[in-house]
C-alpha cells in the first residue's frame, strides 16, 4: 500500500450555491441547529426529551436532580457541537458560537480530575466506570465528543475544547491496552476508534492511534471478552432486548481480519469499518485493508438496499444474510447510511475508485436526506422502502416503522447525526492528490483549494442530478501541471466533453474517473455532458422481496410513488416498462423537484367490498402515475408509499 491517501478540503474554503441541496443546508444553519439546541434543552412541546444539557449540569453540579434518559444521552450534545463547528467553519454566527462556547465550558465543568467524562457513570454509578463495556456506552460517548472537540478546533482555532478530550483520550489511552494492569477489551459499539485517528491527525500524538488499533486488533479475540465480563457480576441488561444476542451483533465473533462479510448492528459495523480503514492504511497494513475491501464489497453487492440504506432486521437494527432485503419491514437505519458514507469516504480516498463515491452518492441523495423534513424539524429514525399507515400502526411487528417523520427520539442517534453530515457535506465534493484534483460529487460550487502548493480556484455549475450536464472552470494562480480526474457515476454515460470548447485534447479513464494530466492556467473551462436517463431499474432476482417489481431511479436518485399523487392502496399499480418515462421539473412542488410520469395499470377493486377471495381475476384499467424523489416522501402528510413498484407482464 504504497499509494498516497487523498484528503478532503477544508469546509472553510467551499461555498455552495446548488439547486438541489441548498435548501437543504440552508434549513440546517438557519433553523435544524437551533432546533436541536431547543431540544438537548427540553424546550420543545410535544417532543420526547434529550436530558442532555440537563444531564451535564448535574454532574457540573450548576444544578442538582437524577440522570435523565439513555447512558448514551451526553451524544445529543455532543453531535450539536459538532454541526455548530461545521456551521461556523462555512460562515461567522457570533450567537452560536457564543452557545457553543457556553456548552464546552459546561462540558469542561462536568470532568472529573483525572480527565473521565460520562454524565451516566458521573451521576447514577460512579464506582463502576469501564465494567459495562458490552452496554455502557463510555467508549462510544467519548468518541463523539472527540469528534466534536477536533471539528471545533478545526473551525475555530479555539483549543479549550481539544485539551478537554485530550485528558479524556489520555485516560483511555493509560487504561485499555496490552500492558500489564490495562484493560484487554473493546467497546460495544464502536465509534471511539474512527474519533481517535481525528485526534492523532490533529495532534500529532500517535498513542491515540495506537489505542485505535488496540482496539480493533483485540476484537474478536478469545476468550470474549463480553462473555466474561457479564460472568463476573450479577448481570442486568441496561436494554433488555439485547439479552441472547449473538457475538456478531456486536462484531466479536471473529477477528476482524478474518471477516468476510457485512454483519451485526449496521451502525456499529460501518464506524468500526471506517475506522479500520483508516488503521489500515496509517500502518500500511494490506491484510486489514483487504478486508475493509470484502465487507464493502459485500454490502454493496449484496446486503444494501437501492436507496443506500442498509440493515435488513429490526430485532438487532442489523445485517442478516445475502439478498434478505425486505421493502416493509427493514430498519434501514438512518444513522447506518450516515456511517456508510464515511466508510465509503475513506475507502475512495485509499483506492481512489468511483464506485465508492457511487454508494457514497447513494446513501447521501437518499436515505441520508429522507431521514429529515424538508423544514429541518422532524426526522426518520427507520427508512423502509414501502410504508402503509394502517398497517405499520396496528401490526406490532412493524412497530419500528413510523409512517410519518417524529419531532425527536428518547434514542436520538439519527437527527444530530443528519445535521452533523449535511453540515459538512462540502467534504465529499473533493478529493486532493500531491499532483491530483479529484471531483467526487456534482454539487455547484465555487472553491479555492491547494494542489501543489498553489491555490486554485474552481467553480462548478450543474443542476445534477435533475441535468447530467456539468462545467467545472479552474483559475489556477500560476501555470500548474497536475491531474484533474472527474467522476463519471456509474448510473451515467459519457456523451460529450470539452476542454476550452474543443474536443480534441488527450484525457483518459481510470476506475471511473475521466483523467486530464496537463499544465493548467487561468480560465480553463471543462465541459462534460453524461447520459442520465430516468430509467427502471430491476434487482437481482435472488431479493426475492422484489421479483416481478421495478424501481424508477433518475442518477443516484431513487423515485418512489406517494398516495399524494397516486391514491391507496399502491400495490394495485403495475408500470408498462415498454412505455418511456418523463421527466417534469415542478418548481412549486416539494420546494422544487423533478418528477417522473409513467405509464401503467391498476387493478379495479370495485365489487371486492364483501370478498375476501375468489377465483375471477381482477379487471384493470390504464392510469398514469406520479413518481417523487423517495428522500421527499411524507412531506404532505401521512400516507402510504412505495419504492419497488409491480410492471406489467
Amino acid at each position: 500500500m504504497n499509494i498516497e491517501r487523498l484528503k478532503s478540503v477544508p469546509l472553510k474554503n467551499i461555498k455552495i450555491d446548488d439547486l438541489y441541496w441548498s435548501k437543504y443546508i440552508n434549513t440546517i444553519f438557519e433553523n435544524g441547529i437551533m432546533y436541536q439546541w431547543d431540544i438537548i434543552n427540553d424546550r420543545i412541546k410535544g417532543a420526547e426529551k434529550s436530558y442532555s444539557i440537563s444531564n451535564f449540569m448535574i454532574a457540573a453540579k450548576r444544578k442538582t436532580g437524577k440522570f435523565g434518559g439513555k447512558v448514551f444521552q451526553d451524544t445529543d450534545t455532543a453531535k450539536w457541537l459538532e454541526a455548530v463547528a461545521y456551521s461556523l467553519e462555512i460562515k461567522e454566527n457570533k450567537e452560536l458560537e457564543a452557545l457553543a462556547d457556553w456548552t464546552i465550558d459546561l462540558i469542561g465543568d462536568a470532568q472529573c480530575s483525572d480527565g473521565y467524562i460520562n454524565t451516566y457513570y458521573t451521576i447514577e454509578e460512579p464506582g463502576k466506570r469501564w465494567t459495562n463495556l458490552v452496554e455502557g456506552h463510555e467508549l462510544y460517548t467519548a468518541g463523539h465528543l472527540i469528534e466534536a472537540a477536533v471539528a471545533y478546533y478545526n473551525s475555530t482555532g479555539k483549543d479549550k475544547f481539544l485539551k478537554i478530550m485530550c485528558r479524556f483520550a489520555d485516560l483511555i489511552h493509560d487504561t485499555f491496552g496490552e500492558e500489564e494492569g490495562k484493560i484487554k477489551a473493546y467497546p460495544g459499539h464502536p465509534e471511539i476508534e474512527l474519533a481517535l485517528v481525528k485526534l492523532y491527525y490533529t495532534t500529532g500524538e500517535k498513542k491515540y492511534l495506537e489505542t485505535a488499533k488496540f482496539f480493533v486488533d483485540k476484537r474478536g479475540t478469545k476468550p470474549d471478552y463480553f462473555s466474561e465480563e457479564i460472568k463476573k457480576r450479577n448481570y442486568k441488561f441496561i436494554f433488555p432486548e439485547l439479552e441472547g444476542f449473538d457475538s456478531s451483533y456486536y462484531l466479536n465473533h471473529k477477528p476482524v481480519r478474518e471477516q468476510n462479510t457485512a454483519d451485526g448492528h449496521a451502525v456499529r459495523n460501518v464506524y468500526l469499518y471506517s475506522a479500520v480503514a483508516d488503521i489500515a492504511y496509517e500502518y500500511k497494513d494490506d491484510g486489514l485493508m483487504d478486508t475493509c475491501r470484502r465487507v464493502f464489497n459485500n454490502i454493496a453487492t449484496k446486503r444494501m438496499f437501492i436507496t443506500g440504506s442498509i440493515g435488513s432486521s429490526a430485532i438487532g437494527e442489523r445485517f442478516t444474510c445475502d439478498y434478505d432485503l425486505p421493502n416493509n419491514s427493514n430498519y434501514s437505519e438512518s444513522c447506518a447510511s450516515v456511517g456508510l458514507a464515511f466508510f465509503a469516504k475513506r475507502m475512495l480516498e485509499i483506492d481512489r475508485d468511483s464506485k465508492y463515491a457511487d454508494i457514497l452518492e447513494r446513501a447521501l441523495y437518499n436515505t441520508v436526506l429522507s431521514g429529515i423534513s424538508l423544514k429541518g424539524d422532524k426526522f426518520f429514525y427507520v427508512n423502509p422502502l414501502e410504508v402503509i399507515p394502517d398497517v405499520c400502526e396496528q401490526n406490532t411487528s412493524l412497530s419500528h416503522v413510523k409512517a410519518e417523520r417524529q419531532k425527536w427520539f428518547g434514542v436520538a442517534c439519527c437527527p444530530p447525526n443528519i445535521v452533523r453530515t449535511l453540515a459538512s457535506l462540502g467534504q465529499y465534493i473533493y478529493s486532493t492528490g500531491e499532483e491530483e484534483l479529484f471531483v467526487n460529487l456534482f454539487i455547484s460550487n465555487e472553491s479555492n483549494i491547494s494542489v501543489k502548493q498553489r491555490n486554485v480556484k474552481v467553480e462548478i455549475n450543474t443542476k445534477y442530478p435533475f441535468k447530467s450536464s456539468i462545467d467545472i472552470k479552474l483559475n489556477t494562480e500560476e501555470s500548474t501541471e497536475f491531474t484533474l480526474a472527474v467522476r463519471i457515476p456509474q448510473w451515467c454515460s459519457l456523451k460529450s466533453i470539452e476542454l476550452n470548447r474543443r474536443k480534441d485534447f488527450n484525457y483518459s479513464i481510470d476506475k471511473g474517473y475521466i483523467k486530464i494530466k496537463r499544465t493548467w492556467n487561468r480560465s480553463e473551462l471543462l465541459c462534460i455532458e453524461y447520459d442520465m436517463p430516468a430509467q427502471f431499474v430491476y434487482s437481482n432476482p435472488k431479493v426475492r422481496s422484489d421479483v416481478g417489481k421495478v424501481a424508477v431511479v433518475k442518477g443516484p436518485v431513487v423515485y418512489c410513488l406517494e398516495e399524494a399523487d397516486n391514491g391507496k392502496n399502491l400495490g394495485a399499480i403495475a408500470v408498462d416498462c415498454s412505455a418511456k418515462l418523463v421527466e417534469r421539473y415542478e418548481e412549486e412542488l416539494l420546494s422544487g423537484t423533478l418528477t417522473i410520469s409513467a405509464s401503467a395499470e391498476r387493478i379495479n377493486d370495485s365489487g371486492w367490498e364483501n370478498v375476501l377471495y375468489s377465483t375471477k381475476k381482477p379487471q384493470t384499467e390504464q392510469t398514469k402515475v406520479r413518481f417523487i424523489p423517495y428522500c421527499l416522501w411524507n412531506n404532505r402528510g401521512k400516507g402510504e408509499m412505495l419504492v419497488w413498484v409491480r410492471y406489467k407482464d
